[in-house]
């Protein structure tokens, strides 16, 4: 088996390359070890608290004891199915914040500031609802929508935000992301809208495009030159030779492991695994950063939350009415209303993300004991803490070493206590008087900062937005794991282009970047010039200097 292209990994940003790749008639064939994405566990938005739990869709991955986090084991979700984490994600569509590219270029990945990004959002989005088409695609294939915000609760939110003396933003993805106001979601006619269904199928229907499940378990490297792929399937190893370039996708777990496993990455390391080194570079699995957040959540006042669908015949109602119609609440991922603040004066952009559900919810679906109640996930975006993938042993059987090192820094405490603090005041605010009963966590009684920190070392979760571990930069930064246009440092035909890529994590949920992602490495992977930039000029609160809010 050959292609010109190989990518390991159906994932957002693999399919997204395999589409535009496959579209300029390049024969590609795509690795992909998990499944088929068909049936309701994955296509229902509102039982997104399933695949992700399920074994057959995801790959299992578990953090090693978090020394900050009273040595907690944290669950580290992957996709292992077609589509991969966008098969298995809460489906919220952010594309992060301008300053985040221009970070970006600012460390190394020259052309990757905002004016260079935006076109490639823009090619992308079919959005549905965002306000301004200076900044909003129209025609792409990922559709975009809002959530119907029927339920009052989603309304008294973003009130209570105003209340507070927040900004109210019509479109988090436009102009200005600061502030209060619908979320948004990658969902289409009210199924998940992964790209597996926005680009992987268009892809395999052309006639350019293959996808063959297989486990990845090297690259090939020949003379310094990538040239395939070794794979197990079906009892048998056998090489995927790849005519013009190899290229990762396979997540910031898997990607780094691969290559590691590969002979590329830090060369001590690989050595005390008996792996020959093709090239030493040390920021492979360095660098991995993830977004934390606690859940608050609070008894309700009255039965206006979607607790009383919480039980076995609600969900078959709701579960035959998407069946049958595509619609109600089935067809919402539920999380409709959203905020991007700052935490103090002095943060030029947001640095505190909120999700806000009309339900108290874990993600792995147990409803809290006291029944009708609400709450948001609240975390800190910038976390200054940094850690690593390492390789476990030599076997590509064997899952990766993940360390995040969360909360290993005096700055994400104060962070995360401000975090609590402001939530709670927005709660306080008359927009929530006539639903809010008591806090019900952290608890009232949870106030000083020693509380706090219990309290967020016993509950913090990771947003499940891994990324970092094989970074961008110049080719002469001895950190850097691929250059601008997504080559490996020291081996020549080998590109990685997913969110291990990113030098620092963006704003929000990671699948819009990720996609983004692969929209841009398609063009740098044809020798295509760069589509024009956009010198749009993002809002940034006139008063940050000087005020938090």
């Amino acid at each position: 088996m050959e292609a010109d292209y190989v990518i390991v990994g159906a994932g957002s940003a693999g399919c997204a390359m395999a589409y535009r790749l496959a579209e300029a008639g390049r024969k590609v064939l795509v690795i992909e070890h998990g499944g088929s994405d068909a049936g309701p566990f994955i296509q229902m938005p509102a039982a997104l608290s399933y695949p992700m739990n399920m074994g057959l869709y995801d790959w299992g991955l578990q953090t090693e004891p978090e020394p900050h986090l009273g040595n907690r084991r944290l669950a580290t979700p992957r996709g292992k199915v077609v589509g991969g984490s966008s098969s298995i994600n809460g489906m919220v569509y952010v594309r992060g914040h301008a300053r985040d590219y221009d970070h970006w270029a600012e460390q190394g990945a020259a052309g990757w500031g905002y004016a260079d990004v935006l076109p490639y959002f823009k090619r992308m989005e079919s959005s549905h609802g965002g306000t301004d088409p200076a900044w909003r695609g129209t025609d792409g294939p990922l559709h975009i929508t809002r959530g119907p915000r029927r339920n009052p609760l989603f309304h008294a939110f973003v009130e209570a935000g105003r209340q507070a003396g927040y900004p109210v933003t019509p479109d988090y993805n436009g102009q200005q992301q600061e502030g209060f106001g619908p979320m948004e979601a990658t969902i289409w006619r009210g199924r998940r809208w992964s790209a597996a269904n926005a680009y992987l199928r268009p892809a395999l229907k052309g006639g350019n495009c293959t996808l063959t499940r297989a486990f990845a378990r090297r690259v090939v490297i020949e003379n310094g030159r990538a040239v395939g792929v070794e794979v197990s399937r079906g009892g048998r190893i056998e090489v995927i030779r790849a005519r013009a370039e190899v290229i990762l996708a396979a997540s910031s777990i898997n990607t780094p492991k691969l290559l590691m496993l590969s002979g590329v990455g830090p060369a001590a390391h690989l050595a005390e695994h008996g792996i020959e080194v093709v090239a030493d570079r040390p920021g492979v699995g360095a660098n991995l950063q993830d977004h934390l957040e606690v859940y608050m959540q609070f008894a309700a006042s009255q039965p206006v939350t979607l607790y009383k669908y919480w039980n076995l015949w609600g969900k078959a109602l709701i579960g035959a009415q998407w069946l049958l119609t595509g619609k109600g609440l089935g067809a919402s991922n539920q999380f409709e209303s959203a905020a991007f603040i700052r935490s103090r004066a002095g943060v030029d952009y947001p640095d505190i993300q909120y999700h806000f559900l009309p339900i108290a919810v874990r993600y792995d679906g147990k409803a809290a004991a006291e029944g009708h109640g609400f709450q948001a996930h609240v975390g800190p975006m910038r976390s200054p803490s940094r850690g690593a993938v390492t390789l476990r042993s030599n076997r590509p059987e064997e899952a990766p070493v993940i360390r995040f090192n969360y909360m290993s820094t005096e700055q994400d405490w104060v962070d995360f206590r401000t975090c609590i603090r402001l939530t709670r005041e927005i709660f306080g605010q008359e927009a929530f008087k006539p639903y809010l009963k008591s806090e019900i966590q952290p608890g009232a009684s949870v106030q000083s900062d020693d509380e706090i920190d219990a309290f967020i070392r016993d509950h913090a979760e990771s947003a499940y937005h891994p990324c970092g571990t094989a970074r961008m930069g110049r080719a002469d930064d001895p950190m850097a794991v691929v250059d601008p246009e997504c080559r490996v440092i020291g081996v020549e035909g080998l590109r990685v282009a997913d969110s291990s890529i990113f030098p620092r994590i963006t704003n929000g949920n990671l699948n819009g970047p990720s996609i983004m992602t692969g929209e841009k490495a398609a063009d740098h992977i044809l020798g295509r010039p760069m589509l024009p930039p956009l010198n749009a000029e993002p809002w940034v609160n006139p008063d940050w200097r000087v005020s938090q809010r």
